[in-house]
């Protein structure tokens, strides 16, 4: 576990996170919706390049643990449980406890993510 801390912050809130709580990053224009482990949702103004650029700027190597699929979603690679293309879907859960996420991404963002993954397995990089 790490000791570093994700600080969000805005004119009327301040939330630290730890990034291994964060499940994912979900965006809709200019908001994006932190989803943690819990459920527990933080909506943030901030587009998600603003969003990846905090995570990088904060979190150093750490964060590679998350990975940008596609225009709207960032998602923790450590909670990715199953991914269907042709259904495009994406299972995120910390196989710990009976608690999933299902989201919806594009086919080819979904093919990228799969590829990356046995690629990883594979040691190729």
């Amino acid at each position: 576990m790490s000791n570093k801390v994700l600080i969000i912050s805005n004119a009327n809130e301040l939330v630290r996170v730890r990034p291994e709580r964060i499940v994912y990053v979900d965006s809709d224009g200019n908001f994006s919706t932190m989803v943690l482990h819990d459920k527990t949702e933080y909506v943030f103004t901030m587009n998600l390049a603003h969003c990846q650029q905090m995570m990088e700027d904060q979190l150093g190597k750490e964060a590679m643990t998350f990975i940008r699929i596609g225009k709207s979603l960032i998602v923790n690679r450590a909670y990715i449980f199953k991914i269907n293309v042709n259904k495009q879907q994406l299972v995120m859960s910390n196989m710990d406890v009976n608690q999933a996420f299902t989201l919806q991404a594009s086919k080819e963002a979904l093919k990228q993510l799969k590829t990356l993954i046995e690629s990883e397995k594979e040691g190729k990089l």
